[in-house]
């Protein structure tokens, strides 16, 4: 069903605020953040955001991580992104269970290996992954022992293990393979039982994948451009998904869907500044 029939030229990020109970997302093209009823402008491309407390979000842009007063509007610096960087704007990107925040860069015109992942970490900002064309499909399993991210253009969703602090150690592995597809992987979250459910670009669809990587279940979406899918409601069985309307003139495209599901999500996960 629609949630909300804004039309975002590239809807990203939905984020359930757990204690506000509230839903937010962003069209990173159109520069605003939205929740239902809502919208902030920005003067640059917003595309993600971790919540710090009942009333302020971390958000990321082309070119920092700042916070947000949902109340008055008003940003404040936490540090600067890839600032000295003209070519790259933030992506994709999630809370950790630890309080970190990872956060996806890509080339504004999508340039091959423009891109990185970033954390933030209780004041430090450290790059973990480079050489991304496409960043999507931060998320983290329950238990909080490892991380998924992909690179779009792969086609890989790849797995790394996390330590006690939340840092990534080891090699990624492959963890779905959709190269002999023609699904692309675009932002993805994990539900409390391990399950990823993961937005397939171009696909009109969130594809759910058991723990150990085998597709389990389908959910349409009416929007062609599925982007990222987060679990919210009070019980925390809602899908919602947002689509991006980019390249398409469809009337479905570009609005956020929510769906009820038998499965339960995470409550996302605190930012510790």
């Amino acid at each position: 069903m629609i949630f909300d029939d804004t039309s975002c030229q590239l809807g990203e990020g939905p984020l359930w605020h757990p204690t506000r109970h509230q839903l937010f997302w962003f069209d990173i093209l159109g520069h605003r953040l939205h929740t239902k009823g809502q919208h902030w402008q920005f003067d640059t491309y917003v595309s993600a955001a971790g919540w710090i407390d009942d009333d302020r979000l971390l958000v990321a842009s082309a070119t920092s991580l700042s916070t947000f007063d949902i109340r008055t509007g008003a940003t404040e610096l936490v540090t600067p992104l890839e600032a000295e960087n003209p070519v790259t704007r933030s992506n994709d990107g999630r809370a950790d269970p630890q309080g970190g925040f990872w956060i996806g860069t890509m080339g504004i015109k999508a340039e091959p290996g423009a891109g990185s992942i970033w954390r933030f970490y209780r004041g430090e900002l450290r790059r973990l992954f480079a050489d991304i064309t496409v960043s999507n499909a931060i998320s983290f399993h329950p238990d909080g022992m490892s991380a998924c991210f992909a690179d779009t253009d792969t086609q890989k969703i790849m797995r790394v293990a996390l330590d006690a602090d939340g840092w990534p150690f080891g090699t990624p592995e492959v963890f779905i393979d959709l190269t002999n597809t023609d699904l692309r992987p675009d932002g993805a979250v994990f539900d409390a039982a391990g399950n990823l459910f993961c937005a397939l670009w171009g696909a009109a669809r969130i594809a759910v994948y058991d723990p150990q990587g085998a597709q389990i279940d389908n959910f349409p979406i009416p929007g062609a451009q599925s982007t990222c899918p987060a679990f919210g409601g009070d019980d925390l069985t809602t899908l919602y998904c947002t689509t991006a309307a980019v390249g398409l003139d469809g009337p479905d495209d570009g609005m956020t869907y929510a769906a009820t599901t038998s499965y339960t999500g995470q409550a996302e996960h605190r930012v510790i500044l």
